[in-house]
């Protein structure tokens, strides 16, 4: 997967499209992500001795990891590419400036 933990993506489709966030867990063999904030669901949770708090809760869900795009600092939402140096080092970049993610 091209998408890591940690990196700031755009949601492409969905009831959520257009809402940034930060990727909080990656998901890759079921092919999806967990982005901080987007596509949020009400869970009923029973108190427990971790939670002592029972109640509705309100729980991030899992999307698609077709259906966001990474954010670029100069150019917005892009694809990633990869590029190997001189030294043989793999890093992802940017398909429309060229610039490194």
């Amino acid at each position: 997967m091209r998408i890591r933990k940690g990196d700031r993506v755009q949601v492409l489709q969905g009831k959520d499209r257009g809402k940034v966030g930060e990727v909080m867990r990656v998901l890759p063999r079921a092919h999806k992500v967990i982005v901080e904030g987007v596509n949020i669901a009400k869970r009923h949770q029973k108190p427990t001795r971790g939670t002592m708090q029972g109640g509705i809760i309100d729980k991030d869900m899992p999307l698609s990891a077709s259906s966001v795009a990474l954010i670029c600092g100069r150019c917005g939402a892009t694809r990633i590419g990869y590029r190997y140096d001189e030294n043989g080092k793999k890093s992802r970049v940017c398909k429309k400036c060229g610039g490194d993610l």
